[in-house]
């Protein structure tokens, strides 16, 4: 059986939106978002107070996860360990190279992102009903924010998942980060809402290159000495 990836699943759901009912899919699967995700991160630092990483937790939501697990019991004993998880995990990271991670990240006041190299660390857990992904995007250049900052962004440009920072624990620093802050700067959440009632015609005319999703983006502010 193949494993579901999130692009698996859109694509999926692009095929059966239309025979929503005949597939089981609830109401809520016939408007963007299809797919949530509550965000934990860590903001990495190595020496000389550079960031050299974004370490992340994704918590997917039940109806998402209990897709992604289907066969994955190898021994039916109804748990599901790390090891049955992994080739999910891989697949699952490897996927998210398509989508630039959902991981935006660059120095204030500049349009250009920062490079990042491929996921490492990676893992799956789960913890009925939901599984939560975790892997660690090491940035190509270790990078010193300073005063100015760094913001690191997490959200889908399509808005098919919609990506939600955790209410408690959201950002935490790890590493050498002396007089480092990171902030969550949270967006107007009546846009979001707003988003939400927008029909799937609406999305599915956008371009390729649409960046409709970044007006919902919840930023980590990371600055390092006065400002």
């Amino acid at each position: 059986m193949p494993h579901w990836t999130l692009r698996g699943y859109h694509v999926f759901l692009a095929a059966v939106l239309t025979g929503a009912g005949v597939f089981g899919l609830g109401s809520g699967a016939a408007a963007h978002p299809h797919v949530w995700a509550t965000v934990r991160s860590e903001i990495v630092f190595g020496p000389d107070n550079k960031i050299t990483g974004i370490r992340h937790a994704w918590t997917f939501d039940e109806f998402y996860s209990a897709m992604a697990i289907q066969g994955l019991d190898a021994d039916g004993d109804g748990v599901y360990s790390k090891e049955e998880l992994a080739p999910l995990a891989q697949v699952n990271v490897e996927s998210l190279k398509e989508f630039a991670y959902f991981t935006f990240v660059r120095v204030t006041g500049k349009d250009k992102f920062l490079p990042l190299k491929p996921p490492v660390d990676y893992s799956i857990e789960y913890d009925d009903p939901v599984i939560t992904l975790y892997f660690t995007l090491p940035l190509e250049t270790p990078l010193d924010p300073g005063a100015k900052g760094v913001s690191v962004e997490v959200y889908d440009p399509s808005f098919f998942v919609a990506f939600g920072f955790a209410k408690e624990r959201a950002v935490k620093i790890a590493g050498q980060a002396a007089g480092c802050t990171a902030k969550l700067d949270v967006p107007d959440p009546e846009s979001a809402e707003a988003a939400k009632a927008l029909s799937e015609s609406f999305f599915s005319q956008l371009g390729p290159n649409s960046d409709y999703g970044s007006q919902f983006a919840q930023a980590v502010m990371v600055t390092c000495g006065a400002q």
